[in-house]
């Protein structure tokens, strides 16, 4: 099972790796097809414009108190059944849960809040379905149901990412709001080599990414000639 931290770990890495078409020649298999396919927003996303504030009513700039509450009025878990911890590389705080309505039908997700290094305040909210509490059947659901939604919410076209073959998986979307704060979903597994220079991915999780700053996050560093 997916450890709090790592679920933040897997999205982190495709913020970073998506602006990069890594292996962009890559044959996807069928399933995986319409989600890799379709780089740019319907038309039906002009009459609308995707704003990315957090994730229900937790909101981006919120401290942990206020969010305890927003996970409570959100899925009613409080007290132990939401877990608490640190990020020791980066010096973030952590609020996990654990839920099953997350999305609709879409089985168990671990939902992490991450609090900035400096601001303590909520600068990203991770979601992971793995393998381990669903079904492969359900991860390639999640990931096209979520890709749909996504593709037509509104985000800025020039944004728009898809289809993106990444070192650990396929990346299905990732796009940014007006003011710059981002959406990523990654669809993680292994390769295997399926013949005619193809290539199979055989989903170990799906990873869900909202973040206030995807570019420069608000995480501990060391600062140029302190060492």
């Amino acid at each position: 099972m997916f450890s709090a931290v790592s679920s933040v770990h897997i999205a982190r890495r495709v913020l970073i790796a998506s602006v990069v078409a890594l292996g962009a020649a890559a044959a996807w298999p069928a399933y995986a097809q319409d989600a890799a396919t379709t780089a740019a927003p319907s038309t039906a996303a002009t009459t609308t414009q995707a704003v990315v504030d957090g994730f229900r009513s937790a909101k981006f700039g919120m401290s942990k108190d206020e969010v305890r509450k927003a996970i409570e009025s959100d899925f009613g878990l409080s007290g132990e059944a939401v877990g608490e911890g640190e990020n020791v590389a980066e010096r973030t705080g952590l609020l996990t849960i654990r839920a099953d309505d997350v999305l609709r039908d879409g089985g168990p997700a671990q939902v992490s809040y991450v609090f900035g290094y400096e601001s303590k305040q909520l600068i990203q909210v991770g979601i992971l379905w793995d393998i381990e509490s669903s079904s492969e059947a359900k991860l390639l659901a999640n990931a096209e149901v979520l890709a749909s939604y996504f593709r037509t919410a509104g985000y800025a076209p020039e944004t728009v990412r898809s289809g993106l073959a990444l070192d650990n998986g396929l990346l299905i979307f990732r796009g940014e709001d007006a003011a710059g704060r981002a959406t990523v979903l990654l669809l993680q597994g292994t390769f295997t080599d399926a013949g005619d220079q193809r290539r199979s991915l055989a989903p170990t999780a799906l990873a869900l990414l909202y973040a206030v700053d995807a570019d420069n996050p608000d995480v501990f560093r060391i600062q140029s000639g302190q060492f």
